[in-house]
């Protein structure tokens, strides 16, 4: 049951990355929380399907009570990745919170209806097709950041300007509106969900990791 007591060294999901799983593993610790299954009668008579339920609930038994660094954009990330009462977006169908924010921000994360993982600000804006792809974003991220010798933040319209041809997307972050791009010697983590999401341009923003070697590039 997931409001067990449970050990503060979590184990990695299966699927991911090896990278992703050392920096579950390493860097994250897994805190008790309480099973929202307890909460579907009420839920149901408030009209909450109970595939939605279930949905959340799945949701939690793979990521809920999860702590990671914080990330390098979107004020940190979720605080701990868990799931909390459904809602319905009309015209969109139902999504979830993935997990409270670090900070007050102006929009919160959530499980889309299909479940990408993305913002909701002034309008829903998918991230990543799943979990999956934000927290291999993450750990590409602190493992970018260890290996680089230089780190350029490069802002506003500067991020449409860049270069892209020699790249090729990695494929494991699951980019929608956030992508991540490797080349010859450095990986461009390319963040464009808070200027879609606020309709803010210039919240546009990417981070260059230049100087990397094979691990550096790679890294499992």
């Amino acid at each position: 049951m997931a409001d067990q007591p449970v050990s503060s060294v979590p184990v990695a999901p299966a699927g991911l990355s090896r990278r992703a799983q050392r920096f579950i593993e390493t860097e994250g610790i897994r805190v008790r929380r309480q099973d929202i299954r307890r909460h579907r009668d009420a839920w149901i008579k408030h009209g909450i399907p109970a595939a939605e339920i279930e949905r959340a609930a799945a949701f939690q038994d793979r990521w809920g009570g999860l702590a990671l660094p914080p990330a390098p954009f979107y004020e940190g990330g979720p605080r701990i990745l868990d799931p909390d009462r459904p809602e319905e977006v009309p015209a969109e169908g139902w999504s979830f919170p993935a997990g409270d924010c670090r900070v007050s921000m102006a929009y919160s994360f959530m499980i889309g209806p299909d479940g990408t993982f993305g913002i909701d600000a002034y309008q829903w804006t998918p991230l990543h097709a799943s979990t999956d792809g934000w927290v291999e974003s993450l750990a590409l991220a602190a493992h970018a950041r260890r290996w680089a010798t230089t780190v350029t933040r490069v802002k506003r319209k500067a991020v449409d300007t860049l270069d892209l041809g020699a790249f090729a997307p990695v494929p494991e972050v699951q980019g929608v509106t956030d992508s991540w791009w490797r080349g010859k010697d450095s990986l461009i983590a390319v963040y464009r969900g808070e200027a879609a999401g606020l309709d803010a341009p210039q919240c546009l923003e990417a981070h260059i990791y230049g100087g990397l070697d094979e691990w550096g590039l790679y890294g499992g």
